[in-house]
């Protein structure tokens, strides 16, 4: 195991929205566990499974024993990764508030009469955490989105959005997961060359036989601008993945070339990841 992430903070500071957010980067998230049995799990997931990012969720459920022997935890910890300790804070009337408007109780509302006794004996109780704290995130005014982008920041991960193309045959059928279909059946199609049918649209002699067509550079050139106009209002609203599917006939020649040159054309502004759905069927 390579990092593992201790996220605490007060209750209503934004601790399961943070996970979330982990959870979508591809961390393995636990949460509400006790502090004390923390080393005894990771050491069973860092044996049994190869983990290269666990979070760790943790609040005041656990003892105040517990909480005073953190150092310890932290340290045992630390025999299976890199460990850093992501503190959530937030102003008490701005808890109040968040706490007024779910009508959810304060996890020590059993023990206090007050939402605000509650609130100023959590801040005593996880003390020992704070200290230790590498990340502090004040969420007082911030939206679910303005934390995502502050814990992105603070822990020097992209938050770029993921662009999947995708070719695909239209007798084969539509793709379900596409955000956008592009058709591209009416192109020179090498199919009809003997010489062409054999190769895809990944090798030379198909890309020379398609980019001699000014059809073809037009619809690709269409494609491009639009794609590279509206990606960055697409990332600005918070999406972390787009699937634009490309379809010819086969999937083999005229999708598979524009999407690799539409790779090639965005992947210095993009994160991509490309899919050929026909591969198996190539010839």
């Amino acid at each position: 195991m390579k990092r593992i992430l201790i996220v605490t903070g007060q209750s209503g500071s934004g601790k399961s929205s943070a996970l979330q957010v982990l959870e979508d980067l591809g961390y393995y998230c636990i949460d509400n566990l006790p502090l004390a049995l923390l080393p005894e799990i990771v050491a069973k997931l860092d044996h049994e499974n190869n983990l290269e990012q666990l979070a760790l969720g943790v609040d005041v459920r656990s003892t105040r024993a517990d909480m005073q022997e953190f150092d310890l935890v932290f340290e045992q910890l630390q025999k299976h990764g890199t460990v850093d300790v992501i503190y959530l804070t937030t102003q008490d009337q701005e808890l109040i508030a968040r706490f007024s408007a779910s009508r959810r109780p304060h996890p020590l509302a059993s023990r206090f009469k007050s939402l605000n006794e509650c609130i100023q004996e959590e801040k005593q109780l996880l003390l020992p955490i704070q200290f230790r704290s590498t990340v502090h995130i004040d969420t007082t005014d911030k939206s679910v989105h303005d934390l995502k982008h502050t814990l992105l920041s603070k822990l020097g991960q992209s938050d770029k959005l993921i662009l999947i193309l995708q070719s695909f045959g239209y007798k084969h059928g539509i793709p379900l997961d596409a955000d956008y279909v592009f058709d591209v059946r009416h192109l020179p199609n090498p199919h009809w060359d003997l010489e062409l049918r054999r190769f895809s649209g990944l090798d030379e002699p198909v890309r020379r036989f398609l980019e001699s067509s000014d059809q073809t550079n037009e619809m690709f050139d269409d494609i491009f601008h639009f794609l590279d106009k509206w990606l960055p209002v697409f990332a600005e609203g918070h999406r972390h993945y787009m699937t634009v599917s490309i379809g010819c006939t086969g999937g083999q020649h005229r999708s598979v070339y524009i999407v690799d040159r539409l790779k090639k054309a965005l992947e210095a502004k993009w994160s991509i990841q490309v899919l050929h759905r026909e591969m198996k069927h190539w010839s």
